[in-house]
C-alpha cells in the first residue's frame, strides 16, 4: 500500500520526503497572473466601449479648444450646449452605473431652457475633460498593472528548473543539472 501524505505535515515538508515508490513527482506551478484580481476585472467591466470614451474625450477636449479661442453668440452657445448634452449622455451609456452616476453628478450644470454662459460653458467642458482625463489615467493604470503580473509570470515560467543553469547565456554556468540523464 502506498504511503499516503501526512494531512499535519506543511507542503513543503511533504514534497521534501521521500517517496516510496522511487517514483518523479513534479512540483505544481500555480501562475498567480492567471488568478482574477479585482481591481482588473472592475476596471474592464465599468468600461464597455473603451473606444467610444476616447473618441467623445477628444472631441469634448477639442471643443474645449474651440470655445477658448473664439467668443460665441447666443445660437452657438446653445449648440454647445446640446453638444455637451449628447456627449454626457453617449459616455454614459459606456459606461457602469457606478462611473455613470459619479459622471451624473458632475455633468449636471445647466437649468433646462436656459442657455448657458461662455464662462458656464468653458467651466462645465473643463470639469469635464479633467473628469475624463481622470478616467483614462485610471484604464492607463490598470493596463500597466496587467502588463506588469504579465511581465512577471513570463519572467517566472522562464527561470530554469532547479539545478538548472541559472543564465543560459552564461559559458560557464553548468550545461546540464546533477544527477543522471538517460
Amino acid at each position: 500500500m502506498p504511503d499516503l501524505p501526512d494531512p499535519d505535515l506543511p507542503a513543503e515538508k511533504q514534497a521534501a520526503q521521500p517517496v516510496a515508490d522511487s517514483a518523479v513527482v513534479e512540483p505544481e506551478v500555480v501562475a498567480e497572473a492567471n488568478l482574477p484580481n479585482d481591481n482588473e476585472s472592475a476596471t474592464r467591466d465599468s468600461i464597455s466601449e473603451p473606444a467610444k470614451v476616447m473618441r467623445i474625450g477628444a472631441m469634448i477636449r477639442q471643443l474645449l479648444e474651440e470655445v477658448r479661442q473664439a467668443p460665441l453668440d447666443e445660437p452657438g452657445r446653445e449648440r454647445l450646449a446640446q453638444i455637451y448634452g449628447i456627449s454626457i449622455s453617449e459616455l454614459g451609456s459606456a459606461l457602469s452605473a457606478d462611473l455613470r452616476e459619479e459622471l451624473e453628478t458632475l455633468t449636471d450644470p445647466f437649468a433646462q431652457g436656459d442657455i448657458p454662459s461662455e464662462a458656464e460653458l468653458r467651466i462645465a467642458q473643463a470639469q469635464l475633460v479633467g473628469w475624463l482625463e481622470g478616467l483614462f489615467h485610471g484604464i492607463q493604470a490598470a493596463l500597466f498593472a496587467q502588463q506588469a503580473a504579465a511581465r512577471q509570470q513570463l519572467d517566472q515560467m522562464r527561470q530554469p528548473a532547479i539545478g538548472g543553469p541559472v543564465n543560459p547565456e552564461d559559458p560557464q554556468a553548468p550545461t546540464r543539472g546533477p544527477g543522471v540523464y538517460l
